[in-house]
């Protein structure tokens, strides 16, 4: 049986703000190789959708499909919008066993994530304060 793994993003209209998910999707491929497909779909402004996530992943043999929500917290989209996409999705291949991850924002690995990034940024920016000059440069 393969396992399929769907990364779910918000998405945006610039397009750089999705090179850090499709960084992960890249490194996830890498890491467990061909044998399990990943794939990338975003909510909106950018494709692919999950629906069509989905259906590639189907098509590529997988039996069992993860949708991993991408996002920080469970907010509507998450409670809410996701839920209502995974009822198409089991619709639509019913041979298919979804199962719905929490939120990455919500593990005690990306917690302790975002709090070791923001003392390193914190402290980068009072060493880069501590070598200006306080009084403008003037002598």
């Amino acid at each position: 049986m393969t396992h399929g793994l769907l990364l779910f993003a918000h998405g945006a209209r610039d397009p750089a703000w999705a090179i850090p998910f499709e960084q992960a999707r890249a490194q996830l491929q890498a890491q467990h190789g061909p044998g399990v497909p990943v794939a990338l779909a975003f909510l909106e402004f950018m494709s692919p959708t999950l629906m069509e996530a989905g259906d590639q992943l189907a098509a590529q043999g997988c039996k069992r499909i993860t949708v991993v929500p991408l996002f920080l917290g469970a907010g509507g989209h998450v409670r809410k919008d996701l839920p209502a996409l995974m009822a198409q999705m089991q619709q639509q291949h019913p041979r298919i066993t979804w199962h719905l991850a929490p939120a990455v924002g919500e593990t005690r690995t990306v917690v302790n994530a975002l709090a070791d990034a923001a003392w390193q940024l914190a402290q980068a920016g009072l060493d880069a304060s501590s070598a200006q000059p306080t009084d403008g440069g003037a002598a």
